[in-house]
């Protein structure tokens, strides 16, 4: 499986994506994939750092006949998203990613690929290792836990970086050349779990729903994807309402940046109220795979009887859960007013947990306007404030606001235009990247972030296109060949 990915172009590059997909790289638990990366400095004599943050930082110097071009730094982080199907056994703490060719695609068997942001690292490396690719002098830094707090970037010092120029490998769309991002935050909302004994008189049931995309909260925001979350808590609100149901478990989504895929539920109800249940609940399968036919073909609603639980919890604490969370927005809030097509604000319903003592709800906010990133995020917490939640807000992150008089870019698209005889589109992200903090510490760094395309990033269909790899490392190298003289 791994041998035909080892036959690609550029080898090197597949080379240490390869290798990269071996070492299990967690959010927080980066430190198998560090040390890789230590090892492989030292092996090249290269200089590297590991600071307490866990970033790593190797310095190479110029190649010969490069020595008066301005320092560049490559920059990607080191962790991956952790997402995998209920019917997929795979620890993301001790197992590898398997990937595998479909077609074009470099896909993961039932887990995400980890091309976010492997493939930036694994480009990197590369051009680290090889001995014959023109560039001035460069650092490459590997930041830490990205995907879940950014807290390598937070992290950074005003002095730990020489170079001026950075160029971020962590963009999903080949021939786009991304100059500004969105900030973000994430607002979690929590009660106490208090439950009571079953009602006499009822028989369980258990509901799921499976076959979503899922997909990334920034980018996948605006392509009208099913919200696991929000769907299991349309059906639950309306059976609570018509067959006074009593929740006994809800569990939807995992992670803050990623849309719902999955949620499971499980409930009582009395054993008259069957039949009127199980025909209520073939409609509602019915509709939502109607509405969202286009989108979500795959889409699975199913119910079947289980055990009864030993307890449900309290009815007003369940009105209230199933009130918020309708009523909790979930989307595209607004497009800009600037950009044609961009998404300016949104917010995404991340998950819900019945956890031992309490429960959790996660959401997260994104919006290239700081105030209204703000507005967002205190409108999901009015929705939470109603029902007695304990609402706390992440500090959250800047965004990156567009240059387009930019040294860089204005490099790039050059670069972009004589390899590809094409015309690369200049964009701002709706999905947070690093370079909004990595230009709050260090104010006038010019950045480019660019990348191959990478399909279904957050959710086991993560897919890399092949072609577009390729076109991504050969942008690459050209752009370093072509940094302005000091």
């Amino acid at each position: 499986m791994n041998n035909d990915i080892q036959q690609l172009k550029p080898e090197r590059l597949w080379y240490y994506f390869l290798e990269i997909c071996k070492i299990p790289r967690p959010s927080k638990k980066e430190e198998k994939i560090a040390a890789y990366i230590k090892e492989f400095a030292l092996k090249q004599g290269l200089d590297c750092n590991i600071d307490e943050a866990g970033n790593v930082l190797i310095r190479k110097p110029a190649s010969h006949g490069y020595e008066n071009r301005q320092s560049v730094i490559l920059q990607s982080h080191l962790d991956m998203v952790c997402e995998k199907n209920t019917d997929t056994v795979h620890d993301f703490y001790y197992d590898p990613i398997t990937p595998w060719i479909d077609g074009n695609w470099v896909k993961a068997k039932g887990t995400t690929l980890g091309a976010d942001d492997g493939i930036g690292i694994a480009a990197a490396l590369a051009i680290l290792e090889s001995g014959d690719i023109p560039h001035g002098p460069l650092e490459a830094l590997f930041t830490s836990d990205e995907e879940t707090g950014l807290t390598g970037a937070f992290a950074l010092k005003p002095d730990q970086l020489n170079g001026r120029i950075l160029i971020n490998l962590d963009s999903e769309d080949e021939g786009q050349l991304f100059i500004g991002c969105a900030g973000g935050k994430d607002t979690v909302a929590s009660v106490p779990l208090e439950t009571e004994q079953v009602p006499e008189g009822h028989i369980a049931f258990r509901v799921s729903i499976t076959g979503l995309k899922g997909g990334h909260s920034g980018d996948d925001i605006n392509k009208g994807l099913g919200n696991a979350v929000k769907l299991m808590n349309r059906f639950l609100w309306n059976a609570q309402d018509t067959f006074e149901i009593a929740l006994a478990d809800f569990n939807a989504g995992n992670l803050r940046n990623a849309l719902a895929r999955e949620a499971f539920a499980v409930f009582t109800v009395l054993r008259e109220n069957e039949k009127p249940l199980l025909d209520y609940a073939a409609r509602f399968s019915a509709d939502i795979k109607a509405e969202l036919r286009v989108t979500e073909p795959d889409l699975n609603f199913n119910i079947v009887p289980v055990s009864l639980p030993d307890t449900v919890v309290y009815d007003v604490l369940q009105a209230d859960l199933l009130d918020a969370l309708y009523a909790c927005p979930h989307g595209v809030i607004a497009m800009s007013r600037e950009i044609p097509d961009f998404v300016e604000t949104s917010t995404n319903l991340a998950s819900v947990k019945f956890l031992d003592k309490k429960i959790l709800i996660t959401t997260s906010q994104r919006s290239s306007v700081e105030s209204s990133k703000k507005d967002i995020a205190d409108m999901v917490a009015s929705v939470f404030y109603l029902m007695q939640a304990n609402v706390e807000h992440s500090a959250g992150y800047p965004g990156w606001k567009p240059n387009p008089d930019s040294e860089i870019l204005r490099v790039t698209a050059d670069a972009y235009r004589r390899l590809f005889s094409q015309e690369p589109q200049v964009l701002a992200i709706h999905a947070g990247l690093e370079c909004g903090l990595v230009g709050a510490i260090y104010p006038g760094m010019d950045m480019v972030s660019f990348g191959p395309t990478i399909k279904g990033a957050h959710s086991p269909d993560e897919r890399l296109d092949i072609e577009s790899t390729v076109k991504f490392w050969d942008l690459t190298l050209e752009v370093l060949k072509n940094i302005p003289v000091r």
